[in-house]
């Protein structure tokens, strides 16, 4: 499989499941202390405010991911 597809998708992919995870716990210290009130998909509190840090931190890590591995594939060339 040629680089340029190859990095790209490896860092998506990794930094998904880093974003994710950093995204889900920031979002649930944050709901939990400040937002005990906050409503979403039928959550409250902490849950709600960690559903969201965590699909936000999976977005943005998949972007910067491949974005990353792009850049890496561009300057790693044989």
């Amino acid at each position: 499989m040629s680089r340029r597809i190859l990095f790209p998708v490896l860092g998506a992919l990794v930094l998904l499941v880093v974003g994710a995870f950093v995204g889900l716990t920031t979002g649930m210290g944050y709901g939990g202390n400040y937002a005990p009130g906050f409503e979403f998909a039928g959550m409250r509190g902490y849950e709600a405010t960690g559903t969201i840090g965590g699909l936000a931190g999976a977005v943005l890590g998949a972007a910067v991911g491949a974005v990353g591995g792009a850049l890496l594939a561009r300057s790693a060339r044989d």
